[in-house]
């Protein structure tokens, strides 16, 4: 089969719909809609890919200032936001909108799914195939494609070395992440696309398989619908907007249809489809694993950008507490528009920024999401209410945290609590966390989950254990909106595990 080609949507011309068919057509670029385009185009399928966002080579992030970065790679420039419910924090969900999806804008962590959470979907939830041992041989198919490996020790920044000698000093072992890296630089640019093709994103990884094994990429396409007939999808219904703000359509015939939309969007796609009035988990059990960061400010330079953006992680309490933590650096551009306070204050804080250390803690958290159509239009609506479990992880987590900076010499940390100044170790003990409104708490997530669940009941579930929709014929799900539960572990391989897994289902 000769290779396939990359398209942009902005080109479509003309009032009557260009047409298109395939096999198999994969709406979405990400990490589970590239895998599955690329295994399946090399067994000889002809497959379309759609995708909402721009193409921009990889090699092109280097030259885009972080603001450019945000507005072209990111979803609504970073700003969406889940409202929080019943007490809990609204919180930022940042997602990518671009060929290779979320994926270019990771710091490139690969945590398999955790035994625990395996043995609960395998045992409690009779998802049997998914067992440690199920799943073993696809975690290893993707480990090899992406060059997993464990980040050296040598490229952990000093802000990460910090953290971990407190962790050190409370019986919490730092331990080094994995990563799908290839001659990393350790320009901590990851979150903005690897300027240096060192990151084994879907786009420089799984997206030239496929196009090599004759796929076709089509960017800058919004999907509309899933066309069926009767049970059967046949293929999509999308648009694309030109330069001169004109709209233009595209169809695509398939004889499945595979969507990789991600867990914000596959719900509202369905629905627009008219394929999920029957299925009452539909946008339900959205998880987000909400994230807090702490600062420290330390006497002497810590200068946390040197070196990998992300290295090491403590779980120590992931098992019983549902706590993780894990490294990271924010450029200081974006660090210094976060400081708290104005004036002079904030003039001095935001100088020190070589001074400061920071690392992040999240929620292995209960399925509190649903995504709901907006009335307005255009992308969804996210409501998230954090369970009462949850709720009492925060104060816990932010002080562990804290006292983990104390403990590596730090002279004040900065909380992520609206309006709060830098305190001392006596000012966190004194300070009123566990009173303090989710209103009032700065949280983000990167990892939405979980909308669209598999499961073994159309009843509980949207999928079922080979990925299939409920009440349908050749519509299937591959991205994480299916995970059953929360993982509590950044998702980049078990998505890409998981739709490896189903595409080995649709060849077989």
């Amino acid at each position: 089969m000769s290779a396939g080609s990359m398209h942009s949507g902005l080109l479509i011309r003309g009032d009557a719909p260009l047409e298109c068919d395939c096999d198999t057509v994969v709406v979405g670029s990400g990490a589970g809609g590239a895998v599955v385009a690329a295994h399946l185009a090399e067994a000889g399928q002809r497959v379309i890919v759609l995708e909402e966002g721009p193409h921009l080579p990889a090699l092109d992030h280097g030259a885009m200032r972080q603001s450019e970065s945000i507005r072209h790679l990111w979803r609504d420039g970073a700003m969406t936001l889940a409202i929080g419910r019943g007490g809990g924090p609204s919180i930022n969900v940042t997602t990518g909108r671009a060929i290779g999806g979320s994926s270019i804008l990771t710091g490139g962590v690969c945590f398999r799914i955790p035994d625990h959470v395996l043995h609960e979907w395998s045992k409690d939830l009779a998802l049997a195939e998914l067992s440690p041992k199920g799943m073993e041989q696809y975690f290893q198919i993707v480990e090899r494609d992406l060059h997993i490996e464990e980040v050296p020790e040598a490229m952990r920044s000093r802000s990460t070395r910090l953290f971990g000698e407190g962790a050190a000093k409370f019986g919490a072992p730092m331990k080094p992440m994995r990563r799908n890296t290839r001659d990393c630089e350790g320009c901590g640019r990851c979150n903005f696309g690897c300027p240096h093709g060192a990151k084994l994103s879907v786009d420089v990884s799984y997206l030239p398989r496929a196009l090599a094994a004759g796929a076709d990429i089509w960017s800058d396409c919004t999907v509309d619908r899933v066309r069926m007939e009767g049970a059967k999808a046949v293929g999509v219904d999308a648009h694309a907007v030109d330069l001169d703000g004109q709209k233009h359509k595209l169809r695509v015939r398939g004889e499945r249809v595979v969507l990789a939309a991600g867990a914000m969007h596959a719900p509202l796609l369905l629905d627009k489809s008219g394929i999920g009035r029957e299925l009452p988990a539909l946008g339900k059990n959205l998880t987000l694993h909400p994230s807090f960061r702490v600062m420290a400010f330390f006497d002497d330079p810590v200068r946390g950008w040197e070196g990998a953006l992300q290295s090491a992680y403590v779980d120590h309490y992931e098992k019983e507490e549902g706590i993780l933590f894990n490294s990271l650096f924010i450029p200081n551009g974006v660090m210094a528009g976060t400081m708290p306070g104005f004036g002079p204050k904030y003039w001095q804080r935001a100088k020190d920024v070589a001074h400061l250390a920071i690392f992040g803690g999240m929620i292995h958290d209960d399925a509190g999401g649903e995504v709901h159509a907006s009335p307005f239009g255009g992308d969804p609506l996210l409501t998230y209410k954090m369970s009462e479990r949850d709720l009492r992880r925060i104060p816990r987590l932010l002080r562990l945290m804290s006292q983990f900076f104390f403990a590596a010499g730090a002279r004040s940390v900065i909380l992520p609590v609206f309006g709060s100044e830098p305190l001392d170790a006596d000012g966190v003990r004194r300070f009123p966390l566990e009173e303090v409104p989710g209103s009032k708490l700065e949280c983000s997530s990167q990892h939405p989950l979980g909308s669209c669940q598999m499961g073994v009941s159309r009843g509980t579930s949207v999928v079922d254990p080979n990925g299939k929709v409920w009440g349908t014929d050749n519509l299937f799900l591959a991205c994480g909106s299916i995970m059953p539960t929360s993982l509590g572990v950044n998702p980049q391989l078990a998505i890409m595990a998981m739709a490896t897994r189903i595409a080995s289902k649709l060849i077989s």
